[in-house]
């Protein structure tokens, strides 16, 4: 069964902990997705994992169809495929319950610094519960 987390975003700094996520999933030795909303953020993203961190390294590739994706442990994408494999969905955007359930571990975002994305997000929360999930807070 897919394993539902959110990590609570008190601020607007969700690209960092993007990274910090994908970095701890990596050093486990698992293959991650990271899906975001369209090839701005993805370029944004691509070009923001080799920096974020000087004592950090990301492999990673932006799927965009001119990359093979197969063998990358971390690839951002805007559509919801696993060119990877993977088995870690780190959600930047979000996405359907048929394509979560694809996955071992789903992480998504309580964004709580803005009342709408708090909202939505405890609206996907009450999703997940009602299609058989059991949401926890990362």
């Amino acid at each position: 069964m897919t394993a539902v987390k959110f990590a609570k975003l008190e601020r607007q700094e969700k690209v960092r902990l993007l990274c910090r996520l994908a970095e701890e999933q990596f050093n486990a030795g698992k293959r991650v997705l990271i899906r975001v909303q369209d090839d701005n953020q993805a370029v944004s993203l691509d070009r923001f994992m080799w920096t974020w961190d000087k004592g950090a390294f990301l492999p990673h590739a932006f799927h965009n169809g001119s990359v093979d994706c197969i063998e990358e442990p971390i690839v951002i994408t805007v559509r919801e495929d696993n060119p990877s494999g993977a088995s870690i969905l780190i959600m930047g955007q979000p996405c359907s319950i048929d394509f979560i359930s694809q996955f071992d571990l789903v992480i998504d975002f309580a964004e709580v610094y803005d009342p709408q994305l708090a909202e939505c997000s405890r609206d996907r929360f009450r999703s997940y519960r009602d299609h058989g999930f059991d949401p926890q807070m990362y």
